[in-house]
């Protein structure tokens, strides 16, 4: 009944909206600030790495993230450097326009997921939950934006016609 109303209620619609502009504009910011302000995440990765997420025995929870930052991305932070600042500049522009709008918030989820993983909490749990609510809408979420154009674009331009078989 709430996934229905979610998915297919203009008024739902409508608070979606705000509620997309209001992530939007959090992710749009945070990436511009960023990509203007000279982000480097070697530090970030490093104090992540030293000090992980423990549970309350003192054991590291999530062993398989640290492993990551350690060997995958601090030695290919200028990657991070790269695709941080310009995901989130991209995720809050796509929330804004409400273009590609799950996609969009999918990509923000991951985005929050990899830094509550790393132990940031700030308005992380907001933002996941306000985010799921989003990305479960489906179109709906960019109904009033872009999308209304786009996804009808897109699934005209890619579906394929069904071929007709002789009987």
């Amino acid at each position: 009944m709430v996934v229905n109303w979610l998915r297919e209620n203009k008024v739902a619609a409508g608070i979606l909206t705000v509620l997309r502009l209001y992530i939007g504009y959090s992710w749009l910011t945070a990436g511009f600030h960023k990509l203007t302000g000279g982000f480097d995440a070697t530090g970030f990765l490093k104090g992540v790495i030293a000090n992980p997420v423990k549970g309350p025995d003192g054991s590291v929870v999530y062993g398989w993230y640290v492993d990551f930052l350690q060997h995958f991305a601090l030695p290919n932070v200028d990657i991070f450097n790269t695709i941080v600042p310009l995901g989130e500049f991209l995720v809050g522009l796509g929330l804004i326009l409400g273009c590609l709008t799950t996609a969009a918030m999918f990509f923000g989820l991951v985005m929050n997921f990899a830094f509550f993983l790393a132990g940031t909490v700030s308005h992380i749990p907001t933002d996941l939950f306000i985010g799921a609510i989003i990305l479960f809408s489906g179109f709906n979420a960019g109904r009033i934006g872009l999308d209304r154009w786009v996804i009808p674009f897109i699934r005209k331009t890619t579906l394929k016609k069904p071929i007709k078989q002789n009987a």
